[in-house]
């Protein structure tokens, strides 16, 4: 295996699903000289980072003040962030979202670092303005949430500081890539409560009662259960980030990780029975008023920037990723925890 212990990384939300994928698989391709910034409270996430190989730890509040007393990071992968969609204190998202991201994008700009960080699909709002990751298109886009704002407050930022030129080669301070992931799942999500993926739901559903309850459609052109999303498995979507460490250093901007197509929630349900070798039973349910407004019926990211950028991978189809995410479900099993076959 390739050393690369000479490229010293900093990992926000190293615990969270997305970035302890991407600490595993760096671990997998010989990286470990990381440092992992998280906040692990009271919860389970703490398991996530058992089976991961890196050489410090820091709680998020404390770490601000000693990141100029340590030695230089050439790289920052910035995953950390407060992602609940329904949180209603603004100040502390503008604190711990983008407050935190900017101290780290000068830190990066100051010394000359690879900074690839989260943004969100959150910040294309309803789709009214599209879902295209063309930078110049950033200032138009509405998010619906104080968390989707939040995050185009930053993306807002770089633009403005033209902190998005440059790539490979360039010499006037840091290179900044931006990535919005579609609907994430897989391993090591366990301790995200109510933000968990409906894949493993669906799993808990299926094992507490044998059936899925999935939301009836109130919108005439979809069926019940035909609402569709871009699934993207959190395998993938640590390959896709690592990417821009790797072969594709000399991107610069913002960068849609999805699976690129879209999927039905019957889809996902039947791939979980299919996956546990039983027969479908799902029921429909009203959804609740208050979400009837705000529901999307369609999401889909266009993940053209970053195949022309050359990202060739083939992605895990949406019964693949369920199939292999059922290993682990059972026994909750984390990342590293299961021998790869």
């Amino acid at each position: 295996m390739q050393s690369h212990n000479h490229d010293r990384i900093l990992l926000t939300g190293g615990a969270g699903l997305i970035g302890s994928a991407i600490c595993w698989r760096l671990n997998q391709l010989g990286y470990q000289n990381i440092v992992i910034v998280d906040h692990l409270g009271c919860g389970v996430k703490w398991q996530n980072l058992r089976a991961l190989n890196f050489q410090d730890y820091f709680e998020k509040d404390q770490f601000l003040p000693q990141l100029e007393k340590l030695p230089r990071f050439n790289a920052i992968l910035h995953l950390g962030a407060c992602s609940s969609t329904t949180e209603e204190d603004g100040s502390y998202l503008a604190d711990n979202n983008f407050a935190y991201s900017k101290a780290l994008a000068e830190y990066a700009q100051k010394y000359h670092a690879r900074m690839i960080y989260a943004s969100s699909a959150a910040t294309y709002g309803d789709g009214a303005n599209g879902f295209s990751d063309d930078e110049s298109l950033i200032p138009k886009l509405r998010p619906l949430n104080k968390y989707g704002y939040s995050k185009q407050l930053f993306d807002q930022y770089l633009l403005n500081n033209g902190y998005f030129r440059g790539g490979a080669g360039h010499n006037q301070g840091g290179t900044f890539v931006g990535v919005k992931f579609s609907n994430v799942f897989g391993p090591n999500e366990y301790h995200k409560g109510a933000m968990r993926s409906m894949v493993l739901r669906s799993f808990e559903q299926i094992q507490a009662t044998g059936k899925v309850q999935l939301f009836q459609s109130h919108r005439p052109e979809y069926r019940h259960g035909e609402q569709v999303r871009d699934f993207l498995y959190v395998k993938d979507a640590a390959d896709m980030t690592i990417f821009f460490l790797q072969g594709g250093r000399h991107c610069c901007g913002i960068y849609n990780l999805g699976y690129g197509a879209v999927r039905t929630w019957l889809d996902l349900a039947k791939a979980m029975f299919t996956a546990l070798g039983k027969t479908a039973e799902i029921e429909f349910i009203p959804m609740p008023e208050n979400l009837r407004d705000k529901y999307q019926y369609y999401t889909c990211l266009d993940i053209t920037k970053l195949r022309r950028a050359g990202f060739t991978q083939r992605l895990l189809t949406l019964e693949e990723a369920v199939a292999d995410y059922a290993r682990y479900l059972p026994d909750n099993a984390h990342l590293g925890e299961i021998a790869e076959g």
